[in-house]
């Protein structure tokens, strides 16, 4: 029987059509067998105005609707159109919904058809893909999609889409369609009776698909290339290529196609190699288009190959990561005459655990609809994937939980007890970096591995930390704790739940196999689930406290922020939050320290156990080890204090009484840097585009503990002609930010970001320091916006990744986005698309915030100057990280807009226009400077 489907969009005058909203326009495409066979396209009367809202939006106003068709007078056509055939659309319960009622309306019989709706099966079929919108999708499919938001054109898209996810799924090998079968039974899309005709295809044809995957224990992975190469270069070779490289870089020209000769690129090469070879440390500030990603690359590969020793190249983001790889690695490979192995080292809980995944997969019932989404997910990505790096995947906002579960860690790691211990990801990673000459990490991972000796990463003594400037804030990070209600909760959860399905239930079962009095687990789970109450209590009570205290400061989430002493605060109810806090904590370390030395006898005699509850043994130690962790933690944040600590309470004021977050971090991070890493490694290059205030790299010196240590400096300029490609613009008719209130200064901002976006027609990325700030512009220029003539972006607003929202920009022609926090930095938006930042406030860190407080506080007690010699350098370094967003390449032009009157009026605000590169300053009334720089603009 052939195969008929309708795929159809509908574009209406609204979301509702109980509240009067009809359809505007039809788009049906007809498939049989594969094949697009007919097409049913038609404007509809809807008999009421068209808002502007919608005719910005379709394109479609009220002359192309006043003499078509009324939907009475098409709908038994549509029906006849779809006679027999299942439905599609993109979002399927929109345009099903909307149909049907629009039938009943009229009169007429919904069909019970099988539906299936293209954004579910993108989203499990495509688990790579950025976003699932439709236009996105298209275009990433190469599919023309040339009318977005018209029926016509979007059922075209949609048909493509769903033919290519068809397609997609007969692809799949046996043993993944198998495991998706029972999944499928709670997807929206009825695709079951569809998997179970491809799969009884399969075994009638006897195609498996074992000779093209790695089939395993009823899952299918993709077959891991072995890239095993002999060392065929030798010290001879490499001396004589690197001495004809730092001669003449010639060399350069044959891997780049439009080569352009950079002398800061070459100088910076020469002295990361020299450090490497005296064994010194450097801080190299490299301006915009130097070439700073090779500039290092290549000293690191040729000194590694020399020293036949790992170099460790660490980045703060994970962009530069997918950067290095993607681009400069393939560059650095064809540059060098020789072998070079690189290879990219994450955290562990980055990895997938097989064994776990597979594990959960028997359990389907009591799973959210997202768990099955990403269950599903999951599945396809692991015939595509040869890292297992969950950043990979594009996870449902509720899949974090089930990731929780199925990530890979140390304390459950059953080793080569495990079936899948040659085919773990993790592993498999810290094999590849044992044998790589190169290998690239993150921060994080890197100071993980100093601070707490765990020798994540291979023995190194050099390392190149680009992104230097969050050395610091990395580090405190790391070196912080924190805890929260809902991380015990989840643990307690598990643990203490007392039915069959309870870990510690389940673990004296085990425990009853080994000759284990059972009763100490069953009592202890009894026990957690009486600590669990008193941890709601704990948290209820620092939440009020945390308010009652401190009722009007908040963080950048919208959170109350307390900053708090232990020993200090008075008041019964902190002496209760106190009490409850040693209750809790002799519970909590009682039980999982007296459960931890009992199955020590049991780990003896696991042989006892079958795989699968050595793996469920595992898990419950894993779930005690980090319940005794995060005891730990809260202890220390509530019933210890460090003088070189700062402590503080997070709670959400509108949220659940127990959305209590504690916190403490280092004030100074400077000695543990000096000692663990400084002193610790041969040779680390500190490098970025912003490392240097005013010219001097005596800052980020005190603050990351280097003035011991006669460290190189060199300070590359960006090979820009910054005179004749940018501008900067200060509007001198804003109020100054201390004369109107917030709301005042907001008005102000929406009212001329709209006028810059009028006169130039083009990309706007406007930066702010917070984030109420930004949406309380953001709802002032979408009301400006009322016709949708820009494509308006904003952090936090429009849903989605950072990824994400860069993308949709991209896409837009004429678009503002908004942007705070992490939109200072690491955007890379060249040409046309980007020609004017604007810069709303100078970016200092809210005096309030709790580590700046207390380094504000400390610097007042060394007898230093806590504005000139904390707050202004931090402001500086993320000013010149705002300002290099504009220009990318030689080629580019565009204007930086500053809003804050500071930067004239302050003493201070000479030094950040002395901060950024040689570029005129203009200054005068909005109106002036447009009208002045419209040919520039």
């Amino acid at each position: 029987m052939s195969k008929q489907y309708v795929v159809l969009d509908l574009e209406t005058t609204g979301h509702s059509p109980t509240r009067g909203d009809r359809i505007i326009q039809i788009g049906a495409v007809k498939i049989v067998n594969d094949k697009i066979v007919d097409r049913f396209v038609t404007f509809v009367n809807p008999e009421q105005l068209i808002s502007p809202f919608i005719q910005e939006l379709t394109g479609i106003n009220d002359d192309d609707v006043s003499d078509a068709p009324l939907f009475r007078d098409v709908a038994s056509e549509l029906l006849d159109f779809m006679k027999d055939c299942s439905f599609v659309a993109h979002n399927v319960q929109f345009d099903w919904g909307f149909l049907s009622a629009q039938l009943k309306l009229e009169g007429y019989v919904v069909p019970n058809v099988p539906i299936y709706d293209t954004v579910e099966l993108a989203r499990i079929l495509l688990p790579n893909e950025e976003s699932y919108k439709l236009g996105m999708l298209a275009d990433g499919m190469g599919f023309t999609h040339e009318r977005p938001h018209q029926a016509d054109s979007d059922a075209e898209a949609t048909a493509m889409i769903f033919l290519h996810v068809l397609e997609k799924l007969r692809q799949l090998p046996l043993l993944t369609l198998q495991q998706l079968l029972p999944l499928s039974k709670r997807y929206k899309s009825h695709i079951e009776s569809t998997i179970q005709e491809i799969i009884a295809e399969k075994l009638k044809a006897g195609n498996t698909g074992e000779s093209e995957y790695d089939c395993f224990r009823g899952l299918a992975l993709k077959k891991q290339s072995t890239d095993e190469q002999e060392d065929t270069e030798n010290s001879e070779e490499i001396e004589q290529f690197r001495e004809s490289f730092f001669t003449n870089d010639e060399s350069l020209q044959t891997v780049f196609e439009h080569y352009e000769q950079r002398p800061g690129q070459k100088e910076m090469i020469q002295t990361v190699y020299q450090s490497f070879k005296n064994n010194t440390h450097a801080m190299i500030e490299a301006g915009t288009g130097t070439g700073k990603s090779l500039g290092y690359l290549i000293p690191a590969a040729i000194h590694s190959l020399e020293d036949q020793k790992p170099v460790i190249i660490s980045t703060q983001t994970i962009p530069l990561q997918d950067q290095l790889l993607s681009r400069d690695v393939p560059l650095l490979k064809q540059l060098l005459p020789f072998q070079i192995r690189v290879t990219l080292l994450k955290g562990r809980s980055h990895y997938i655990d097989l064994r776990k995944f597979e594990l959960s997969l028997e359990s389907t019932q009591e799973c959210s609809y997202d768990v099955i989404l990403m269950k599903s997910q999951i599945l396809i990505w692991l015939t595509e994937t040869e890292h297992g790096d969950i950043e990979e995947l594009n996870m449902p906002s509720g899949g974090r939980s089930y990731w929780f579960e199925i990530q890979s860690d140390a304390a459950s790691d059953l080793g080569r007890f495990s079936p899948w211990f040659s085919r773990c990801f993790y592993h498999r990673a810290r094999r590849r970096a044992h044998e790589a000459h190169v290998i690239i990490t993150n921060h994080s991972l890197l100071l993980t591995d100093i601070v707490h000796k765990q020798s994540l990463l291979p023995s190194y003594s050099h390392v190149v930390l680009d992104e230097a400037h969050h050395l610091e804030d990395t580090a405190s990070e790391r070196l912080g704790l924190r805890t929260d209600y809902l991380s015990f909760a989840f643990l307690l959860q598990r643990l203490g739940d007392t039915s069959e399905d309870g870990m510690l239930v389940k673990m004296a079962d085990l425990a009853k196999k080994v000759g284990v009095q059972s009763d100490i687990w069953l009592d202890s789970a009894d026990e957690l689930g009486e600590t669990k109450e008193e941890l709601d209590d704990l948290f209820r009570m620092i939440h009020a406290y945390a308010l009652k205290a401190k009722k009007k400061a908040s963080s950048d989430t919208g959170r109350t922020r307390y900053t708090y002493k232990s020993f200090n605060e008075t008041g019964e109810l902190w002496s209760a939050i106190l009490e409850i806090a040693m209750r809790v904590h002799s519970s909590l370390s009682h039980v999982c320290l007296q459960l931890e030395s009992i199955s020590r006898s049991i780990d003896a005699n696991d042989d006892i156990f079958s795989y699968r509850e050595r793996a469920q043994w595992s898990d419950g130690m894993r779930l005690i080890a980090s319940l005794l962790e995060e005891d730990e933690q809260l202890y220390e944040l509530l019933l210890e204090y460090d003088p070189n600590q700062v402590y503080w309470i997070e709670a959400e004021p509108k949220g659940a009484r127990n959305a209590t977050f504690l916190y403490s971090k280092p004030i100074d991070v400077s000695e543990r840097l000096a000692d663990d890493l400084f002193g610790r490694k041969k040779s680390v290059i500190l490098t970025s585009a912003t490392l240097t205030v005013n010219g001097s790299f005596n800052y980020q010196k005190n603050r990351l503990g280097l003035q011991d240590f006669g460290i190189e400096t060199s300070l590359i300029e960006s090979p820009f002609s910054y005179v004749n490609q940018a501008k900067v613009l200060i509007p001198s008719d804003l109020p100054a930010i201390k004369d109107v209130t917030d709301e005042e200064f907001a008005v102000e901002v929406a009212i001329k970001i709209w006028r810059i976006a009028e006169a130039s027609k083009s990309k706007l990325m406007v930066l702010f320091t917070s984030y109420e700030m930004l949406r309380t512009v953001y709802q002032y220029v979408k009301d400006f916006n009322e016709h949708e003539s820009f494509q308006l972006v904003g952090q936090g607003i429009t849903s989605g990744s950072r990824s994400k929202l860069m993308k949709l920009f991209k896409q837009s022609d004429v678009g503002i986005l908004f942007g705070t926090s992490s939109f200072w930095e690491g955007i890379d938006l060249p040409g046309d698309e980007l020609k004017h930042v604007i810069i709303v406030r100078l970016p200092f860190s809210p005096p309030d915030e709790p580590l700046l407080a207390a380094q504000l506080e400390q610097a007042k007690e060394q007898g230093k100057n806590p504005f000139m010699d904390v707050s202004l350098p931090q402001a500086i370094i993320r000013f010149k990280q705002g300002f290099g967003r504009l220009i990318r390449t030689q080629h580019d032009k565009g204007c930086v807009f500053i809003f804050d009157r500071r930067i004239t009026t302050t003493r201070y605000g000479s030094l950040f226009i002395k901060s950024l590169p040689n570029v005129p300053v203009h200054e005068g009334k909005l109106e002036d400077l447009l009208e002045e720089h419209q040919t520039f603009l």
